[in-house]
């Protein structure tokens, strides 16, 4: 086999290896995002609540911002696993004023769905399977109508 017949294989099988990390990295990998303030997914049974098998990677996220933020940059996760009450984002303010002034409404699990129903209209996507472990029930119902009245309709 000549040098060049060699070198010819060689790019090949590298170019082979590097599109089946692609596709084992895109296409086999499946992503929960957990939005809870204070759960640790990682930690008791937590995960027993996700809507997908495993083997998954877990991103945790704990409010609204962080929530938006993760599913712009890296587009829509396998499963979402939603908590309803979550702690209000500190805004950076003047410090002499009152705290009630630098806290900003706190955004909810239900805010975070709502965000989610309207970026998968805008994009055309299709919801993410989704499951809740607030311990809001009321909050927790809210959250999972608006999510399955999107999915009847889509």
């Amino acid at each position: 086999m000549s040098p060049y017949s060699v070198n010819c294989h060689l790019r090949h099988l590298v170019e082979v290896v590097v599109r089946l990390k692609w596709y084992l990295k895109t296409k086999m990998s499946k992503t929960l995002l957990w939005l809870d303030d204070i759960r640790n997914p990682n930690t008791e049974n937590w995960l027993d609540y996700s809507p997908i098998e495993k083997p998954f990677e877990t991103v945790w996220v704990k409010n609204y911002n962080e929530f938006v933020d993760w599913i712009e940059q890296n587009g829509l996760p396998t499963a979402i696993c939603f908590d309803h009450d979550l702690e209000p984002d500190i805004m950076n303010g003047d410090p002499m004023k009152p705290l009630e002034c630098t806290i900003e409404y706190a955004k909810t699990g239900f805010d975070c769905a709502k965000w989610l129903v309207n970026y998968c209209i805008d994009n055309n996507k299709p919801l993410p399977k989704y499951n809740i472990q607030s311990a809001n029930p009321v909050g927790g119902d809210n959250i999972n109508g608006l999510l399955t009245n999107f999915s009847k309709q889509r």
